[in-house]
């Protein structure tokens, strides 16, 4: 079998897929490419056992159709620096080899039995179907992963959790400290469903999902789901548990409301937190007419920083406290001029809300806040 492709979209894909293999693997075939050539088209599959990604290439020309596997290591080495050419592979399944011809060259790679590939079984009794833009879930995904869990103990928090709605589908994401809650709503169900995607499939969606208008569709069963783009499918098995009950963690009513410069506060947060102590990372806000007070010390080393700046507030005079890291990461994953912080009292969760909000969401990220030693 011979077929020709183009170097850098065969390269390119290949980048793409990779990011699913993982360094060790249970059966070694896991650490290939699985290539399989129906119909003048290439689909590429890469898979660690729980999730599969399939990605498409057309090809400029071929003869037959046929299935084989090729190391992924070697074959991404081997592909290094290719400029814009095509490149042809001549397979040989009866010698288990083919051969692979660029414009000022040759290399030849041994190629194993596709039979022996592993796949996830097909979704056919989808208990959730949904389609969302690329770009509104990739906007999602790149706001919310930042804030999953890394714990062992409640594993049904070390994923994003999607829950549809007959009122729209909310995407969520918490560590038990801060919380990250999106409201998108054009995408709604008469059947309310919820499912929670793992971290590795949600990385995955990020680097391969493009800030464009094609459509993304979504069906899930009780253990899997099927998440299909523009070019592509990814497969993986979900995280099985009940998720906590979000909404029961985000007040209502914080009647103390800033009004402030997100880039400026970024800045002047990452000036102050390095004077922060290491283990607790604490930074006072202390609010009184308009002006915000930051405060950093650690006495271990003989280390303070304070800076002032004006915002807009309305509230009682309030000192509180919060993680400055965390407090960071927040601010830098919304992408507005101005950032609204509702607060209730230093002992009640602060809510960050962007100032305009975008186009049919409603965007809401929570900080828990940190006792402090007056």
């Amino acid at each position: 079998m011979r077929f020709t492709v183009s170097s850098t979209a065969l390269s390119s894909k290949l980048s793409a897929l990779s990011k699913v293999i993982n360094s060790k693997n249970s059966l070694p075939i896991l650490g290939d490419f699985l290539f399989e050539i129906n119909d003048n088209q290439l689909m590429l599959i890469a898979s660690d056992s729980e999730n599969v990604m399939k990605s498409h290439v057309e090809l400029t020309e071929c003869d037959g159709n046929g299935r084989f596997c090729i190391n992924s290591h070697d074959l991404l080495e081997a592909m290094k620096g290719f400029s814009e050419q095509p490149i042809t592979f001549d397979v040989n399944f009866d010698e288990n080899i083919t051969k692979i011809s660029y414009q000022n060259g040759l290399f030849s790679l041994p190629i194993e039995n596709a039979d022996e590939f592993p796949m996830t079984q097909a979704i056919n009794d989808a208990v959730i179907n949904f389609t969302i833009s690329s770009e509104m879930l990739l906007e999602n995904i790149n706001r919310s992963i930042f804030a999953m869990a890394q714990d062992e103990l409640r594993p049904v928090m070390n994923g994003i959790y999607f829950d549809l709605t007959p009122e729209y589908l909310a995407i969520v994401a918490s560590d038990g400290h801060k919380l990250v809650r999106n409201k998108i709503y054009t995408v709604k169900s008469e059947n309310p469903a919820s499912f929670i995607l793992p971290k590795k499939p949600a990385t995955l969606l990020k680097g391969t999902l493009g800030k464009d208008a094609t459509e993304v569709t979504i069906r899930c069963d009780e253990r899997n789901a099927e998440i299909a783009f523009e070019d592509g499918i990814l497969t993986c098995r979900l995280i099985d548990g009940r998720y906590p009950n979000y909404n029961s963690v985000i007040p209502q009513q914080n009647p103390n409301e800033l009004t402030i410069d997100r880039t400026a506060l970024l800045s002047a947060l990452r000036r102050v937190q390095p004077f922060a102590n290491d283990s607790s990372n604490l930074i006072r806000f202390k609010l009184e007419g308009g002006m915000l007070q930051l405060d950093a010390e650690d006495f271990d080393f003989s280390k303070t920083a304070t800076e002032r700046m004006a915002c807009d507030y309305n509230g009682q005079p309030m000192s509180i406290g919060f993680k400055g890291s965390s407090f960071i990461e927040i601010l830098g994953n919304f992408d507005c001029d101005n950032v609204i912080i509702q607060l209730a009292d230093p002992s009640r969760a602060g809510l960050v809300i962007p100032s305009e909000q975008p186009t049919n969401q409603d965007v809401l990220m929570l900080m828990m806040p940190m006792l402090i030693n007056d």
